[in-house]
């Protein structure tokens, strides 16, 4: 069906990005769908196409054969069906019988004046070729949720195991509690309920939404990544309007229950959110995100756009962490490298970088402090990271945030510190992955690095990185 859309247009580029997956105009926010199939990896996205704010969800849907170099394909699903007509919400992908299959949410407004009043159910669409989908005449899947759940009921996550499909849902229980539910399925049409695999204890501690669920094992683990809502600011933890984390334990088969630690913050930035991870051909476990904040402001939307996502990442499990890097295939966006360094004459380098998109990597001795400093023009302060060599800690500065962020990590002999900079963003990687912040810029003028140790016993290399959308 061709649908007439009054786009956006893009009218300045001062802030578009170069390397992350952004809409071709438009809002953009959570990543949908990321999976592998017919030698493409595919990515969807909530997309609003016809205004730079958040309203009736798409899924818009990027392509790539290497993960870092992008192509953007048409819209792949459009609101408006008796199923889902005010929104194709969040939700997964798999293959089967050599087709795609996209699993989401429709949501629907009883009353059209009225955000807050809403129902939602699960809904299937197919592809052949992973570029037209079509919409199953089953729909909807799961009409609705269980007797006990609130209204919220969305962004289903699926996958195979032992010939059976499983998917599970992020929601809130009629006590207003955050929760995961669990359904089953052998042909995918016909779903049953076996279900809360874990439930928030309390609202201020764990939420009282779990969004964007995401259930998988690393190393024998079984990991629950959400996105709770309602999460109470701690000390400098928590401090984002709503959170992003992990529960790492051992699912219960006989009783169907999660049994887990505690939650720990997955990002530590301030923009960050809504997490998709799948299963690469090569056994990794890689995530895209959400490069911002609901309430944060955006400047680009000035220009005619909103929103983009994380670069590609791959999940470790270190010392029971989620610990996350940049994927190896970073090394395809190198065009050119700027410095490789290992003798300093002092212990205080500027780096004078001819544009934004770039690669820094800086290894350090552990026992020594360590900043590493991203300044305007002006040498106006952009965003710092500061190792504590006697805290083992990670803090973060950014330019428009009064308050400190914070990471704790383990004792070692070697530190690094590995920045991502594009035209409005920085993704920032320490202590091989083990601590993260992800973060929007806004800043039109040229951008310097500076690094300052304790002493010059350390080695910078950086790269200009190129286009990939």
């Amino acid at each position: 069906m061709n649908v007439e859309v009054n786009y956006p247009i893009i009218t300045n580029d001062r802030y578009r990005l170069n390397y992350h997956v952004t809409a071709p105009s438009g809002w953009m926010n959570d990543p949908n769908g990321f999976s592998f199939f017919k030698g493409y990896y595919h990515i969807f996205y909530q997309y609003h196409p016809n205004s730079v704010k958040w309203g009736p969800m798409h899924w818009g849907h990027a392509r790539s054969k290497d993960l870092v170099h992008w192509e953007r394909l048409p819209i792949a699903l459009r609101p408006g069906d008796s199923e889902d007509k005010d929104g194709c919400f969040s939700g997964s992908a798999i293959v089967k019988d050599d087709r795609l299959y996209l699993i989401y949410t429709g949501h629907n407004l009883k009353n059209e004046n009225n955000s807050d009043d809403y129902w939602q159910n699960q809904n299937l669409a197919v592809s052949e070729d992973g570029i037209t989908f079509k919409k199953c005449e089953a729909n909807p899947i799961i009409p609705e949720p269980p007797i006990d759940n609130a209204a919220d009921f969305r962004d289903p996550k699926i996958w195979f195991d032992n010939n059976k499909w499983f998917v599970i849902l992020g929601s809130k229980n009629n006590k207003g509690l955050g929760r995961v539910l669990l359904y089953s399925s052998t042909d995918l049409k016909k779903w049953d309920y076996i279900g809360p695999i874990a439930t928030a204890k309390s609202i201020d501690t764990e939420g009282y939404v779990w969004e964007c669920p995401d259930f998988f094992k690393i190393n024998g683990q079984d990991i629950l990544i959400m996105s709770p809502q309602g999460i109470k600011a701690k000390d400098l933890k928590y401090r984002n309007f709503y959170q992003t984390g992990y529960l790492i334990g051992k699912f219960d088969q006989v009783t169907n229950k999660f049994v887990h630690g505690e939650f720990h913050e997955l990002d530590y930035g301030h923009d960050f959110y809504a997490t998709q991870t799948m299963l690469a051909p090569d056994g990794r476990r890689l995530m895209f995100a959400w490069m911002d904040m609901w309430e944060s402001e955006m400047p680009e939307q000035a220009d005619g756009w909103a929103g983009a996502l994380t670069f590609p990442r791959e999940l470790h499990l270190k010392n029971n962490k989620l610990c996350m890097t940049p994927i190896r295939e970073i090394d395809q966006l190198r065009e050119k490298q700027l410095i490789d360094e290992t003798k300093f004459e002092s212990n205080d380098n500027i780096l004078d970088i001819p544009i934004k998109s770039v690669e820094y990597k800086g290894k350090f001795n552990a026992q020594d402090d360590v900043e590493v400093k991203l300044l305007t023009a002006d040498h106006d302060l952009l965003i710092s990271i500061k190792y504590e060599a006697t805290t083992n800690k990670f803090i973060l500065h950014k330019y428009n945030d009064e308050l400190a962020r914070e990471a704790i990590v383990m004792p070692s002999k070697v530190t690094d510190i590995h920045l991502l900079l594009d035209k409005s963003s920085v993704e920032i990687f320490a202590n091989e992955g083990e601590a993260y912040f992800s973060e929007r810029i806004y800043n039109e003028k040229k951008v310097y690095i500076e690094t300052v140790s304790t002493s010059s016993d350390y080695s910078i290399e950086a790269y200009q990185l190129g286009h990939a959308i």
